[in-house]
């Protein structure tokens, strides 16, 4: 029998379900919920839910559920750790990481960033990815940009030209979807090229981000201890928000001190549901 293959298209389309279900799921494991209620919450009949959530995050609700209860059963014994460390420890997770990224680094000169972009040239599209669409930029070194269209394409286009509102752009969808493919692989294939656009401070940090292996999460101040600024959070957390490739330069694997997951450009739910995503595949 041949495996059903769970394509771009048909991910993005259960996001908002999964998305809804890992919210309810996350705030109501204590009670240890049943398949139906998680199945309202999505807004689904339970065996539809079953198998939506199931090849989503790759294990099934109760797996899910239990692996949280483990982490929070660590977390109370082991002093410093956070619920989500735990939890990811209890065998939610693994050691590897989805890819192994290559930066190809483009110095932004001051004269560049007076400029805004004036003489580069991007190709950006839309395209379907787990987490909903997403709005691509490609240069011709690699990938500039990675950001997620609620509701439409054309706003999250919107919110990357307003970085090098000066350069020229070209779209073509057909491209975006190649990038998202190769981005979302299934099977890790080649290194994805990444054309940074920034400035030395926020690529130092960007750099940082994508020490920390799927799986695991980290805090504003480790990052900032990374990159020898101990005092620095709230300039880390500047350019962590700064951060123009959502997904594969990890920023949602930061959180707080107190282990929570706080604000996220593309909404805390999509956050949660990445680190959910990375976890069960690790």
């Amino acid at each position: 029998m041949t495996a059903e293959i769970y394509t771009l298209d048909a991910a993005a389309r259960d996001f908002d379900r999964v998305s809804a279900a890992l919210a309810f799921l996350g705030d109501h494991w204590q009670e240890h919920p049943d398949l139906d209620a998680a199945a309202r919450a999505a807004g689904l009949s339970p065996h539809h839910f079953q198998r939506v959530f199931t090849r989503w995050v790759g294990v099934s609700p109760k797996k899910y559920v239990g692996a949280l209860a483990h982490g929070a059963a660590r977390a109370a014994l082991d002093e410093g750790a956070c619920v989500l460390d735990a939890s990811f420890e209890a065998g939610l997770s693994g050691p590897g990481r989805l890819h192994d990224l290559f930066i190809a680094h483009e110095a932004v000169t001051p004269g560049d960033a007076r400029r805004r972009g004036a003489g580069l040239d991007f190709v950006w599209g839309a395209a379907p990815t787990p987490f909903g669409e997403a709005v691509f930029l490609i240069a011709p070194r690699g990938l500039s940009a990675l950001a997620f269209a609620d509701p439409y394409p054309e706003g999250g286009f919107a919110d990357l030209q307003a970085r090098y509102p000066a350069a020229d752009y070209r779209r073509d969808d057909d491209i975006a979807r190649q990038w998202a493919e190769r981005v979302f692989a299934a099977t890790p294939g080649e290194p994805i090229p990444l054309a940074l656009y920034g400035t030395p401070w926020q690529r130092q940090v960007w750099r940082a981000l994508l020490s920390i292996p799927a799986g695991a999460t980290t805090t504003y101040k480790t990052i900032a201890d990374a990159v020898g600024s101990a005092k620095a959070s709230r300039a880390v957390g500047a350019a962590v928000g700064a951060n123009p490739i959502s997904w594969l330069i990890p920023c949602h694997r930061v959180l707080a001190s107190n282990g929570l997951l706080t604000g996220y450009h593309w909404g805390v739910d999509r956050k949660r549901a990445m680190l959910a995503y990375e976890a069960a595949r690790g």
